[in-house]
């Protein structure tokens, strides 16, 4: 896979401590450790931990840079550069000992994404990439799914859990999917899903309402190994709205047009709600 830039090394360092620590503690939560954070949204004293040491372990390396972390830790830097974390992506499943969680590190600079890391610790799993240089999977080149029949499809979706404006938008886009593919799958860390899409585990993926943290390093990883990801309007420009499409050219082009079908209406809606 060729030498890793000393970000990347950075990022996959920060990953296994942060994976070290959620193993510890994996399947043994108390309820004191466990805190609401929004309606149906959760946060754990592990999520914190996790955030302290990725961002101990970047900051040391790289104090010029900026950081935006999901469970809060925000530093403004001068270089430009910017490193999007989430700690625990997954932490429902990770409070159920539901082993499906991932740590989701990536750095962005202005509208470029240069580096990302997806890791599994269960699995021990480990998706890297660079701008430019490929996707890879504990050091072995990945690509994405070269099926083209719909009756083969497997593709990766996340449910409306906690806000329900646009349910009804989802249900009937994922009535479709349904008769065009042969499963989906909801396994709960978009990170992952992204991942597992790069690597042609799953054919596609879609999800309206994400962070950058859910996607960031996950969009690079898709991208580098040969697929497209755009938002619901097809716009690669990810960053500008909360919803992502992932896939080859079959499956990307086939959710898109029923993302197009189903939300163009309901996302112009939300907007001038806001």
């Amino acid at each position: 896979m060729g030498e890793q830039s000393n970000e990347l090394q950075t990022a996959i360092r920060a990953a296994h401590a942060a994976g070290a620590i959620t193993l510890e503690k994996f399947g043994e939560l108390t309820h004191l450790e466990i805190q609401p954070k929004d309606f149906k949204d959760f946060v754990t004293d592990v999520d914190k931990a996790c955030e302290a040491a990725i961002s101990s372990i970047i900051t040391e390396s790289f104090p010029e840079d900026s950081m935006l972390c999901e469970e809060g830790t925000v530093i403004k830097g001068s270089s430009g550069r910017t490193w999007i974390v989430d700690p625990l992506d997954g932490t429902l499943n990770f409070i159920h000992s539901f082993p499906v969680f991932s740590i989701s590190i990536a750095l962005k600079k202005h509208d470029d994404l240069l580096a990302g890391v997806v890791y599994q610790p269960v699995l021990k799993e480990l998706f890297t990439a660079e701008r430019g240089r490929g996707a890879y999977l504990n050091g072995k080149q990945i690509a994405i799914s070269n099926r083209t029949e719909k009756e083969s499809f497997l593709m990766g979706t996340g449910l409306p859990f906690k806000e329900y404006h646009y349910l009804e938008s989802y249900i009937n886009m994922l009535k479709e999917v349904i008769h065009d593919s042969a499963g989906i799958r909801r396994a709960g860390s978009a990170a992952l899903d992204l991942a597992y899409t790069a690597c042609g585990r799953f054919d596609g993926f879609w999800e309206y309402k994400l962070f950058p943290w859910d996607f960031a390093a996950g969009v690079l990883l898709v991208r580098e190994a040969g697929g497209t990801v755009t938002d619901f309007s097809g716009d690669s420009d990810v960053f500008q709205r909360q919803s992502i499409i992932a896939g080859n050219n079959i499956t990307h082009p086939l959710l898109l047009e029923k993302a197009l079908k189903h939300f163009t209406q309901q996302t112009a809606v939300t907007a001038r709600a806001k």
